[in-house]
Formats: C-alpha cells, sequence, structure tokens
C-alpha cells in the first residue's frame, strides 16, 4: 500500500476542480522562488498565473495521457506504449502529424495513482457521455480515461482547413469517460453554445471544442465577395445542426492565445489589412467553385 501527504490540501496546492478519477491541483504561488525571481513569480500569482496539475486515481482501471505528460506513478500500475504493431504505429503518425498530438499515447492500467506534470494552461475536465462525440481543437488533448475512443475526423472541404484556422484533420472522442483538456482560457471564460437544429457563425478560431454532429465549414460572410471584403469579416467559421460549441471569447482569432489589443494598430488599419486579404481569398475560392 502506498500513502501520500502533503500533495494538496495544504493551504498552496489546492483541489480545485474533479471529475470522475481526475482531480486538477493548483498551486496558489510558487514557494521555491530566489531573489531574483520572487517579483515575477508574486505577480504572476496576482493574474492567475499559476501551475495546475492533474492526478488521476486508478481503481483497477486504466488512463490514456499525451507522451511525456507524467510526472510520477505509485501503486500496482503497468504502462504500455499504446501501439499494437507496425500497421498502428503508422496509422497514428499519420494522426499526430495532422492533429498536432503526440505519436504514442502511454496507457496506464491497475491500482494506483498517476500524477501529470505542471502545466501553466488552464485544465478543462468533461464528460464526453454528455456530449456523444466531442471534436477538439489542435494540441488541447491532455489525458482521458481508457472506456474512451479516440479518432481522427476531417474537414468535408479543404476550405476549412486553408480559411478556417481549425486545419484539416482534429481529434474526436466518443463513448463514456471522462477528458482533460489543456486550454488557453479557464472554464470561466467559456460560453457554452447549444444549437438545436440551427447555424453558429465564429470570426476565427474561438472554438475550443464542438459536438462531433456539427457540420463545419467556412463561408464568406456576405452573400457576394464584395460585401465580404467591405465589411472587414471575410470568412467565417459556421457550424451547422444540433449540437454544442465551447467557445472562447477572450481567444485572439487565428491565434489561439487570449486576446491583445489591438490599440497600437487602430480599428480602422486592422480591418484594412483584414478586408484586403479576405478579397484576395474570396477571390480564390470564388474561382475554385
Amino acid at each position: 500500500m502506498v500513502n501520500y501527504s502533503n500533495v494538496y490540501g495544504n493551504g498552496n496546492a489546492v483541489l480545485v476542480n474533479e471529475l470522475g478519477s481526475f482531480k486538477v491541483i493548483e498551486h496558489q504561488r510558487d514557494l521555491s522562488v530566489s531573489p531574483y525571481s520572487a517579483v515575477s513569480e508574486y505577480f504572476a500569482a496576482k493574474m492567475n498565473l499559476k501551475r495546475r496539475q492533474v492526478m488521476v486515481e486508478l481503481n483497477n482501471s486504466g488512463c490514456i495521457l499525451q507522451a511525456g505528460a507524467m510526472q510520477w506513478i505509485s501503486g500496482n500500475v503497468n504502462v504500455s506504449s499504446g501501439i499494437s504493431g507496425v500497421g498502428n504505429f503508422l496509422s497514428k503518425a499519420v494522426q499526430s502529424k495532422v492533429t498536432g498530438e503526440t505519436l504514442s499515447k502511454p496507457e496506464y492500467k491497475g491500482t494506483g495513482v498517476v500524477m501529470l506534470e505542471p502545466t501553466y494552461q488552464y485544465i478543462l475536465l468533461i464528460d464526453v457521455s454528455k456530449w456523444g462525440c466531442i471534436v477538439l481543437d489542435d494540441g488541447m488533448f491532455l489525458a482521458c480515461e481508457d472506456t474512451l475512443t479516440q479518432k481522427v475526423v476531417s474537414r468535408k472541404n479543404l476550405s476549412s482547413a486553408v480559411l478556417g484556422g481549425e486545419g484539416l484533420f482534429n481529434l474526436s472522442l466518443m463513448g463514456n469517460g471522462i477528458l482533460a483538456c489543456e486550454s488557453p482560457v479557464p472554464m470561466d471564460e467559456l460560453i457554452q453554445v447549444n444549437l438545436q437544429n440551427d447555424t453558429m457563425k465564429i470570426d476565427g478560431n474561438m472554438a475550443v471544442a464542438w459536438s462531433g454532429s456539427l457540420e463545419f465549414t467556412v463561408e464568406k460572410s456576405t452573400k457576394g465577395l464584395i460585401g465580404s471584403a467591405v465589411s472587414g469579416e471575410g470568412f467565417v467559421n459556421v457550424y451547422r445542426g444540433t449540437g454544442s460549441i465551447l467557445l472562447a471569447p477572450t481567444i485572439k482569432a487565428g491565434s489561439g492565445k487570449p486576446s491583445d489589443s489591438n490599440s497600437d494598430k487602430g480599428p480602422s488599419q486592422a480591418h484594412t489589412q483584414g478586408a484586403s486579404v479576405s478579397g484576395v481569398l474570396g477571390g480564390i475560392m470564388d474561382i475554385l467553385h
């Protein structure tokens, strides 16, 4: 039997969320600082820039992690590479190339504790059964229970990859189990949009996750090419059907990072640049169609 203490609940390492076998531990501040880093660490903690870790408690069960995410293991836990043969290796090599995930996702099975490496990213715990099938933005996958099935899904048209900023392929998960994601923004800033046979249009790649049942395309913001260019919006990501979208409104469009101020450029310059680029891309798409 393995006993551990001071992992969390000590005033600095705090348990901030748990779901299924996953627990999220947040370090309120960095206590092991030097005189040279004390000031920056102090203000980092004040701005919610904190290290977070995921702890997985296995009870004759299993989980799958991004390669390199494990920090330590305790108990009777066996580890496998997650690759079963040459064919499986080649398949996962292609998947990792197009989704931004690691080639191998090690699998941990047994009874014990798996602690993941700390990260400054925000941790989202999602019950996939409530989504049916969930599609993730590139690089968001951190860990999941081994009861979930992973699959790479592709866009129906090339324009979605070229113009949508989401990539041509994404990782999807389905089944009954818990998923842990690394997000550039906290859950408090995410908006969940539920569509019932309706449409959602988003300017930029601000959707961090969405239901696999939704159809994703990229379209001009207005019907005409000139209208799209003049409006300054150009092309928008369009989600149609019935399902849900996790929307991060504070992400800068096209960057996947929290929004920066455009005050240096000024709104007119930013919109003019967007309109000119959109006009060129719109002409290309009209030719292709």
